[in-house]
């Protein structure tokens, strides 16, 4: 890739972009929204071929999961760019303003930042998102997926480019998709080191990916966090609430950021709450117990053959294991969860606030003081009440599409919207003053 030609291309696309108004924005994106729709055979047949080289090397059925495209799903693609066209443009918002003393007007206004690049893994859905976003918001955008998702990236791009090409001021220049090469990364580490060529650089995938952009960028990065997402049962929570509550967030879709990982429940209500989620569970997830907890599930360990040795297997299906230190903050991304037993709510805060990613958190309890105390005191970008972590979603905030979540604490936080991709500048109107 020659870095610098492809930039150049992107800054005087977003140029263009900068002066475009809302009205001539959205009627590019609306384009593309039909052009999605159109082609939508093309996208999912490219897809297959993508899926079918991901069985061949033997990918988990949590990352094929993420790679998979259906006609459900283009969708769910094209009512989130159509959220995003239905938003208030930011460019040209006024954040503040007022006089000096002196008679000058200073005005704070969102500007946008002009060259983005968003590296990303496996998830071919995050190609429209991140195009939709930085398009809407006046910028520029270099896209940099997977190998295992490239075919699928390719019939998307091409649909976008060609729908703005064939509407009057679409500017067809301001998204670019690097050709991958597996085995071959280079790229990412021109993308990384394009100081003065790209504005910033956003990571999204697993921890490899986060922690080698956020390392080696010399770029400005808005890091994402991986997901490491704990569901926190309290001494005086609803255990049938849990229990739902639980199987959502970890069992709906286990392959995303916003899943659980680890049930930390409160030693009083552990000899009761535990083989209910056993139960609600019901075999399909692979639980890792700490030594507290493995003592109260394995009392269903069933024996096998004639031996009478226990077997690891609580029921007939689910597996229970002694959990490792390493299961501890380990982001399973797929039918797997550790249980961690705790004394006090202030025992469970610190554990969590030690074990996660910044990502999401939750406590079920009926105790104002606890819930209040739980968000106050936990580190994290999203902390629930008696909800599930799988609302960390720019779709479920009413931001549309998203541009992952952002676990930092500077510029964004949480689910990154539309606004994340500007920022301000002042502009100041005299009348010949002088200092």
């Amino acid at each position: 890739m020659d870095i610098k030609k492809t930039t150049d291309s992107l800054r005087e696309a977003s140029q263009k972009l900068a002066l475009q108004n809302a009205c001539q924005k959205n009627a590019a994106l609306e384009a593309v929204a039909k052009a999605l729709d159109k082609n939508r055979d093309a996208i999912i047949a490219a897809n297959k071929d993508d899926l079918h080289a991901g069985l061949e090397a033997g990918m988990s059925n949590s990352i094929l999961d993420r790679l998979m495209l259906d006609h459900k799903r283009i969708d769910g693609i094209i009512a989130s760019l159509r959220d995003v066209i239905g938003q208030t443009d930011p460019v040209g918002e006024e954040v503040a303003g007022w006089k000096t003393p002196n008679g000058m007007s200073i005005r704070q206004v969102r500007v946008p930042l002009g060259v983005v690049a968003i590296i990303y893994e496996n998830r071919p859905n995050v190609t429209v998102d991140a195009f939709s976003l930085a398009y809407k918001s006046g910028n520029a955008i270099l896209l940099r997926g997977s190998s295992s998702s490239y075919l699928s990236n390719v019939a998307i791009v091409k649909v976008i480019k060609e729908a703005l090409a064939g509407v009057e001021g679409g500017v067809s220049e301001a998204i670019e998709l690097v050709e991958v090469h597996e085995h071959d990364h280079s790229d990412v580490d021109q993308i990384l080191n394009a100081v003065g060529m790209i504005d910033v650089c956003l990571p999204r995938g697993g921890k490899k990916l986060i922690q080698n952009v956020v390392k080696n960028a010399r770029v400005p990065v808005i890091e994402t966090g991986s997901g490491v997402c704990h569901l926190y049962v309290d001494e005086f929570a609803n255990l049938e609430m849990a229990c739902r509550i639980a199987e959502n967030a970890k069992i709906q879709r286990p392959s995303v950021c916003n899943a659980i990982e680890c049930i930390v429940v409160h030693t009083k209500v552990a000899q009761e709450f535990l083989p209910m989620l056993e139960k609600t569970f019901a075999g399909r997830v692979k639980l890792h117990a700490d030594e507290k907890s493995y003592e109260i599930l394995k009392k269903c360990v069933v024996t096998k053959g004639t031996t009478g040795v226990p077997e690891p297997v609580q029921g007939p299906h689910t597996i229970l294991l002694h959990a490792t230190e390493e299961d501890f903050g380990n982001e399973y991304l797929d039918y797997e969860c550790c249980i961690k037993v705790v004394d006090s709510i202030e025992e469970a805060i610190s554990y969590i606030n030690s074990h996660n990613t910044k990502h999401s958190e939750s406590i079920i309890s009926e105790s104002r003081a606890n819930t209040r105390l739980f968000q106050s005191m936990i580190d994290a970008s999203c902390v629930y009440v008696n909800a599930s972590t799988r609302f960390t979603d720019g779709g479920e905030f009413g931001f549309g599409a998203e541009l992952g979540i952002s676990t930092q604490k500077l510029h964004a936080r949480g689910p990154m919207g539309i606004k994340v991709l500007t920022t301000t500048k002042y502009l100041i109107d005299g009348e010949g003053q002088i200092r």
